[in-house]
């Protein structure tokens, strides 16, 4: 995979962290970059931390399931856009919380990367760089999230569906490249 696919990968996987972050903003009522660079580091940090976790699970079953790597990598990824499009149009808004204390950070941490765990997984089977993959996923993120906090203070939730809604479809076509990169049409 190379560094331009993992950058817009890693693009689509932020979009659940910047929706958050943009949320964060939207309940700050003084906003600083120290509270910014918080959060940009707590997602980041998470985002980067579970696709190499998902990659250390990924290689201890690698040799069983490369055959079908390409497909799990695409059925994962497809169901992580398709529930990033789904939030994205529910039209369900998210309670606006303005609390940084470890414990709150850490729980939006967790569930703003689950999905980057399971494009850890595909990492595996995809032989990917993972030191250069997790570096930018994290920065990425990093840089985004940050932007989200400032963005969100500014402009509030008008734009937090269209990130997931781009997020989602970004994310579906990777999988998507990925299938057909493996069965040589693309």
């Amino acid at each position: 995979m190379s560094f331009g696919a993992v950058f817009i990968l890693a693009v689509g996987l932020a979009m659940d962290a910047f929706a958050v972050a943009v949320c964060k903003g939207l309940a700050l009522k003084k906003i600083s970059a120290g509270k910014a660079a918080l959060v940009g580091v707590w997602f980041g940090g998470f985002q980067a931390l579970m696709p190499l976790i998902g990659y250390l699970l990924g290689t201890g079953f690698e040799d069983r399931i490369t055959a079908i790597d390409h497909w799990i990598a695409f059925i994962l990824l497809g169901l992580i856009g398709f529930n990033m499009i789904r939030e994205a149009c529910s039209g369900e808004e998210e309670e606006a919380d303005d609390r940084m204390d470890v414990k709150s950070m850490l729980l939006l941490a967790i569930a703003t990367s689950i999905d980057a765990l399971a494009v850890g997984i595909t990492f595996a089977f995809l032989k990917v760089n993972i030191v250069m993959a997790v570096s930018t996923i994290g920065v990425v993120t990093l840089i985004i999230s940050a932007a989200g906090v400032y963005i969100g203070h500014i402009f509030g939730a008008k734009y937090k569906a269209k990130a997931e809604l781009a997020g989602g479809i970004i994310l579906i076509l990777i999988g998507l490249r990925i299938l057909l990169e493996h069965l040589g049409i693309f």
